[in-house]
């Protein structure tokens, strides 16, 4: 039987937060979703949950309580949880942001879309991307897959 991965998004900005749920709609995604507002709260979640079942992370850098950058060092030195791929989702175009990121170990770094057709489509390519085309190492994706 497959488990449905979940998508887990930290952005604290609720316009994000909405078109990155609308996006998902639209385009049919349907595994569950869950958001969070800053990466205390994202860690939290992941020690309190069933992490082998967060297929993918949406992390944006700039939150309160703890910024994207000291999340993804936290998730990436952490046995259970580095696997889990994280896409860096932000405003920040910053060369050094880029650079720092994956330097700490994100699996991808996207800058937000101004257009809305455009977000959309690129949600869904990264979505289907991670959870349904990429052959992860076993934790989330044990036979966890995208649902359309």
């Amino acid at each position: 039987m497959n488990k449905i991965a979940s998508i887990l998004i930290a952005d604290d900005d609720d316009d994000d937060c909405f078109l990155v749920q609308s996006a998902l709609e639209e385009c049919g995604i349907t595994n569950p979703t869950i958001f969070v507002k800053d990466g205390r709260a994202l860690l939290d979640y992941l020690k309190q949950n069933d992490a082998t079942m967060v297929g993918l992370i949406l992390l944006d850098l700039n939150m309160p309580c703890m910024d994207g950058r000291e999340v993804l060092r936290s998730l990436k030195s952490d046995e259970k949880l580095r696997k889990i791929p994280v896409v860096i989702l932000t405003t920040s175009r910053a060369s050094q942001d880029i650079e720092e990121c994956y330097a700490i170990g994100a699996n991808c770094y996207v800058v937000k879309p101004a257009s809305y057709s455009v977000f959309n489509d690129t949600i869904a390519t990264l979505v289907k991307f991670w959870i349904e085309l990429s052959q992860l190492p076993v934790i989330a994706a044990q036979s966890a897959k995208i649902s359309f």
